[in-house]
């Protein structure tokens, strides 16, 4: 493994809005950079394997996140952005606790307090970015502009001020009028952006973790220029397609150091809670200039997970 991936691959992290059942008891990386995750990652008792199918994907249904305005007494509200395409104005919202207060205080997570993120119901039109708090009101907002018409699914990825509070991702539906042209995602594992190219190696199976290697280039030459962004070398959405369930994906650990670069492969490591397509977007970041690949891979299901604490299930049944 070169030195580029080596530093990619380092100390990989999870934050997560699937939900604990596609947290990080289902990640397998070395048991060392397992112990650091754990210390402040969201878990439970589902180890997968064990049960029926139906009674698995009754687990994996009750427990996924980014899915729902509001948990654990935080709602996702007065969300608003420009009515149609070309429109330009601003997004703005507000997450407010439970008696309807707008929060204002919250914990940096990567470098921001909130992380947006923005993607048609087709899973078309992503976006990630960093909106701006108006502390006096609790109000959100980024300069916004629909580029097409349809139905968009808003993400608001954040984690409230206190100790130990858990990672949190609520989301709210905006339709944007006009006339929608629904594109019916592919699978690809190559993406064109910005004169890169990105190339996608590796599996998303469910039952078992398996290492998901990106790779960029640019004129056919490795790029070994990553930059650091929000803290990592590389950030990685994951949105299942039909509900747009959501995982956001970090290279973390040890934040890389200023001026260090890394490349040409990031390395994630993920475990698909069911079987289907996912679509994946890779923030990537050279010459201070962030990119976005994207890529559509199929889920298929994998060998249920083994019990290190009973080998009557070492074959899967």
């Amino acid at each position: 493994m070169n030195a580029g991936a080596r530093l990619a691959i380092y100390g990989l992290g999870v934050v997560v809005a699937f939900g604990a059942a596609f947290g990080l008891a289902g990640v397998v990386v070395p048991e060392s950079v397992v112990s650091d995750w754990t210390k402040g990652a969201e878990m439970n008792g589902h180890e997968g394997g064990h049960a029926s199918s139906e009674a698995e994907a009754s687990v994996v249904a009750d427990d996924l996140k980014g899915l729902s305005l509001g948990i654990n007494g935080y709602m996702l509200a007065q969300v608003d952005g420009p009515a149609g395409v070309g429109e330009p104005g601003a997004l703005t919202f507000q997450i407010q606790d439970a008696v309807g207060t707008p929060v204002t205080e919250y914990t940096t997570a990567h470098d921001k307090d909130l992380h947006l993120i923005v993607a048609r119901s087709d899973g078309s039109q992503f976006r990630h970015v960093h909106p701006v708090l108006d502390a006096s009101t609790g109000t959100w907002s980024v300069p916004w502009e629909w580029a097409a018409a349809g139905t968009y699914r808003v993400f608001a990825d954040f984690t409230p001020a206190g100790d130990d509070a858990p990672g949190l991702t609520l989301t709210h539906t905006l339709q944007v009028a006009g006339e929608f042209a629904p594109v019916a995602p592919q699978p690809t594992r190559v993406a064109e952006v910005d004169g890169f190219t990105v190339t996608l190696d590796g599996d998303l199976a469910t039952g078992s973790a398996s290492e998901l290697t990106l790779s960029v280039e640019r004129d056919g030459t490795p790029v070994t220029t990553l930059e650091p962004y929000l803290g990592a070398f590389g950030h990685l959405v994951a949105l299942r397609e039909g509900d747009l369930a959501y995982l956001h994906v970090h290279a973390e650990g040890e934040e890389p150091k200023a001026g260090e670069m890394s490349g040409p492969d990031i390395g994630f490591a993920a475990q698909a809670p069911t079987a289907g397509r996912y679509l994946l977007y890779l923030d990537f970041q050279v010459d201070g200039q962030v990119h976005t690949a994207e890529f559509v891979v199929d889920a298929g299901h994998g060998a249920p997970a083994a019990d290190a604490d009973d080998e009557s299930h070492e074959d899967g049944h």
